[in-house]
């Protein structure tokens, strides 16, 4: 079972909403029971925050201790030692499911993300103190190597059940930028490969997971990673970090082989439209060299909507510039029309787990050629029926280019 992004201690001050990611990060460790799975793969960025309260720590603890703790067998064997340097983040000489102190039922391994990526002296990450518990096992946790640019190390977690064989390798949160130029180096990132296996020739047994936390959106070339830059031997990259869940495998550009899959968070940080889709945790498959995954959506996320409107669409003008402190009642009632029109397009839902939560909605107007009205007025009106009454509405004004291209898109 494969989720990502779960934000533990998400607005944990709010009233409302302080226990939304508890919730979904529960409901996709009941699902992985339930689906009697062999282990749960995590893609970084469990907690929000790089230092988690004391209620935090605590509330996730009770989660992975109800969830993973337990006399179930685990039926696969981890191949190598946590002893090998950089495998595993555990001082401890094994895996959890491997101590025979601890009764461990549901194996868990874990990234580091850029919220919860190990600082200070010693490097040390929140999930250090969760690896320490031997309630997960923490990897991924590379140094950059050597002078210069440096190198980093990527060595795998190889697991056996039966004939099949799985490799995860996994990387956890550098700088884009900087993580950018060593993969682009010669020699700058070194693939560490089981014993007796050919890179160039892929002739291994072993299904080669990769996971990783960066940005993938280009919203600046020098900000993100390519998806072809990653090693051609790969089979399955676990993408974390973004937000917008895209749990289907997708094929990689660069003509590379491996399939990228984005599971997405599991509860929303920002309300924007990627956000207001609905959330996974994936069920992964694999038989020797074969494998599926399915999407399973995650019922406990609270609803989301979002909606664009464009004034100069909704409401008549007598040129550019005229009437605007006339139309601030007309563009609050407009609003307010759209949004209980938004909120009784709910009415049908019939999932006994969402109907007690209110939901979160974000309208998107653009105001060009009017003036705004106070968002933080107009949301007391909603106190009670949505989840963010003070930042319901984000006033926008678009550019000539956008109109153009919106005019183009009408006709």
């Amino acid at each position: 079972m494969v989720f990502t992004d779960n934000h533990l201690g998400y607005l944990e001050h709010d009233p409302i909403r302080k226990d939304d990611s508890f919730e979904a990060f529960e409901e996709a460790f009941k699902i992985a029971l339930e689906r009697n799975v062999d282990l749960v793969l995590l893609g970084g960025d469990i907690f929000h925050d790089n230092k988690p309260s004391k209620r935090t720590i605590c509330k996730t603890i009770e989660i992975l201790r109800r969830y993973c703790l337990s006399d179930r067998p685990v039926d696969f064997e981890v191949l190598n030692s946590a002893k090998e340097d950089g495998v595993l983040s555990s001082t401890f000489g094994s895996t959890n499911c491997d101590d025979p102190n601890f009764h461990v039922g549901l194996p868990t391994f874990t990234i580091h993300g850029n919220h919860d990526d190990p600082a200070g002296v010693d490097l040390v990450s929140a999930l250090d103190i969760l690896a320490s518990s031997n309630l997960l096992n923490y990897f991924g946790k590379s140094k950059i190597e050597g002078t210069g640019t440096g190198q980093i190390k990527i060595k795998p977690v190889l697991l056996s059940k039966g004939k099949t064989k799985v490799a995860i390798y996994g990387l956890g949160w550098m700088r884009d930028e900087r993580l950018s130029k060593l993969f682009q180096m010669p020699g700058g990132v070194k693939w560490c490969h089981p014993d007796g296996f050919d890179s160039t020739l892929c002739n291994d047994d072993f299904f080669n997971i990769f996971t990783v936390h960066q940005n993938r959106a280009q919203h600046n070339p020098r900000n993100c990673i390519s998806e072809s830059l990653f090693w051609h031997g790969l089979d399955l990259v676990i993408w974390g970090h973004e937000h917008e869940s895209l749990p289907a495998p997708t094929q990689s550009v660069g003509g590379k082989k491996y399939l990228i899959s984005q599971p997405g968070s599991t509860v929303q940080t920002a309300l924007t439209p990627g956000e207001a889709k609905q959330k996974h945790c994936l069920f992964l498959e694999i038989q020797e060299k074969r494998w599926r995954a399915k999407p399973i959506p995650l019922t406990s996320v609270r609803p989301f909507i979002f909606d664009n409107i464009v004034l100069r669409e909704e409401l008549d003008i007598e040129g550019d510039n005229l009437g605007f402190e006339d139309k601030s009642e007309d563009i609050a009632e407009l609003l307010e029309t759209r949004l209980n029109g938004l909120l009784d397009s709910l009415g049908d839902i019939k999932d006994p787990n969402l109907r007690h939560k209110i939901p979160l909605v974000r309208l998107r107007v653009d105001y060009n050629g009017f003036t705004t009205i106070n968002s933080q007025r107009f949301g007391q009106k909603f106190v009670g029926k949505v989840a963010n009454p003070n930042d319901i509405i984000l006033f926008t004004k678009s550019t000539k280019k956008r109109r153009r291209r919106r005019r183009h898109a009408a006709r």
